[in-house]
């Protein structure tokens, strides 16, 4: 089953007519009708000409739900590809289609900031595809997360030494990238060893002081004993990213999220920014899930096993009340280049976590790893004339 938009066409002459009438936005200023975007760490649009300001309204009443996971899969699972779909500026009527990944950003023509309205929850039950219904708005400002970024490089371990002088970073874009929340009851049935450690005294012949004696050196031996047995668990919100313009290594490491704060999703947020639409797919985001459930169910059995050593040889995992949030999450994105080779960076825009792609300077290692070794082997070397070691 895949629910993923259909891969880009190549532009036509004349927009293709929309399959569901999108409804585009962009948000006037109500003092000089200008356009407003919405500004980092406040609750309001802002006007960058006469400086006017519109609050968002709080939805005291909304409520972040949470909806069955196998209802979601079985309703995707009957549903056709989604057609691509024309959107029309509000400022200078031109025509074109955003990239089949995005549903806010500029248009080409003009640089109106425009959120497409299709994604914006009118449609909750739509079958084929699923509309994020919560978000964490941007706190970072572009100045933030520059400054954090130029720390970053500051403090790099083993980065060549002219990196912060001419590692060039280039523009910074705000962007909400789209993620999957998990919640699951679990229960796990296992086999595995219990391990207890018991010791052993082994005769061992050595030379001391230039004479040849037998000395008694105790060794551990485990003594191991079939078991089996039960676990449970309850897991909140397991997230996994829906993106894949950036890899996963990076934008797990964008954690920790402070998902209590989200707030039910309203279009004038995305104002100004992009907005990604999944590419990671549920049931495909879930088995991520699983794995990281698996990953805290294999401690909760090598808990459960006990004793002083442990062996899992399976794990059966049943899950129930499996239900899932479709979300946006916000992160500036950018990129630097040194000595000609490109790479990738990303910032948390709620914590200002700074994650990225870095070089190294070998020398610098080669350098460490030889000095290391050279202490460590004095200290044994000084150990060992002191008396400290035998044989």
């Amino acid at each position: 089953m895949n629910e993923q938009d259909a891969a880009p066409a190549q532009a036509p002459e004349a927009p293709p007519k929309p399959r569901h009438q999108a409804n585009e936005r962009a948000f006037a200023c109500d003092g000089c009708g200008a356009l407003q975007t919405f500004q980092p760490g406040t609750r309001t649009l802002e006007c960058a000409f006469c400086g006017h300001e519109t609050p968002i309204p709080e939805r005291a009443s909304a409520q972040i739900r949470e909806y069955p996971l196998r209802e979601a899969l079985d309703r995707l699972a009957q549903a056709g590809p989604v057609s691509p779909t024309a959107t029309r500026c509000p400022s200078c009527a031109a025509q074109f289609q955003f990239d089949p990944k995005q549903h806010a950003g500029e248009c080409p023509f003009c640089a109106t900031p425009i959120v497409v309205n299709q994604l914006a929850l009118e449609d909750p039950d739509s079958p084929t595809r699923i509309h994020p219904k919560s978000l964490l708005p941007f706190d970072v400002d572009e100045q933030g997360a520059r400054d954090g970024v130029s720390k970053w490089l500051g403090k790099l371990i083993f980065a060549p030494p002219k990196l912060r002088r001419y590692g060039r970073v280039g523009g910074l874009h705000g962007v909400y990238l789209p993620y999957w929340t998990y919640d699951s009851r679990t229960r796990s049935s296992y086999t595995g060893e219990r391990g207890t450690v018991y010791y052993v005294n082994v005769p061992v012949t050595t030379v001391r002081n230039g004479r040849t004696v037998t000395v008694n050196r105790r060794e551990a031996r485990v003594r191991w004993r079939r078991v089996s047995g039960t676990v449970a668990r309850r897991f909140d919100d397991v997230l996994v990213g829906a993106s894949k313009s950036l890899p996963r290594t990076l934008t797990d490491k964008l954690a920790p999220w402070d998902l209590a704060a989200l707030v039910p999703y309203d279009e004038r947020y995305l104002s100004g920014f992009r907005s990604e639409v999944y590419e990671v797919s549920l049931d495909q985001g879930f088995e991520v899930a699983r794995g990281i459930m698996g990953g805290i169910i294999r401690r909760d059995v090598l808990r459960d096993i006990g004793g002083d050593r442990q062996r899992v040889h399976s794990v059966q995992t049943e899950h129930f009340d499996t239900t899932f949030k479709h979300l946006l999450l916000p992160v500036w994105t950018a990129s630097y280049e040194y000595r000609s080779k490109r790479f990738r960076l990303a910032v948390n825009a709620r914590t200002g976590r700074v994650v990225g792609e870095r070089p190294w300077h070998w020398p610098s290692i080669v350098l460490a790893v030889a000095l290391g070794a050279g202490v460590i082997g004095g200290a044994l070397w000084w150990a060992h004339r002191a008396g400290l070691l035998q044989g």
